[in-house]
């Protein structure tokens, strides 16, 4: 905070001791310290009144733009014939249709294998585990050029 190094610290110290006295030294820091106790706290009260001014501004603002953007929607649809939400009648698909039920399938077991393959992430092939061959009729890849060991 104040940025004091140790050797301007020294040079408080022994000259607190020189001015005050070694016996009433622990008054005076007593005192101090209650001194500084008392800015903290003051420092603290001063900065939450502050964040509690800038979150009030904050709060009236969003009321401000809620407002706004309600008196818009009303101004839209006035007597409420909208679809639900408001959303535009383009957005909104046909009827759903229902799942066949588990007897109603064929071979469950092979539409569930399916279902999983379609679901399962695929690796790029350039992080597949195994390298993959080269596309055909690409040249081929050269081979590593010899090391130190061979």
């Amino acid at each position: 905070m104040f940025d004091i190094g140790a050797s301007e610290l020294l040079v408080i110290v022994i000259v607190a001791i020189l001015v005050i006295g070694p016996s009433d030294m622990p008054k005076a820091l007593k005192h101090a310290g209650r001194w500084i106790g008392k800015l903290r706290r003051m420092s603290s009260h001063f900065r939450a009144g502050l964040d509690e001014v800038v979150r009030q501004a904050e709060i009236e603002e969003m009321e401000e733009k809620w407002a706004a953007r309600n008196k818009q929607i009303m101004a839209e649809y006035p007597d409420g014939s909208a679809p639900e939400g408001g959303a535009p009648e383009n957005l909104l698909e046909g009827k759903m249709e229902p799942l066949a039920a588990a007897d109603d399938v064929p071979d469950a077991d092979a539409a569930a294998e399916a279902a999983i393959k379609r679901a399962a992430p695929v690796k790029a092939p350039e992080h597949a585990d195994e390298p993959s061959s080269p596309p055909p009729g690409s040249p081929p890849l050269d081979p590593p050029p010899p090391g130190k060991d061979g």
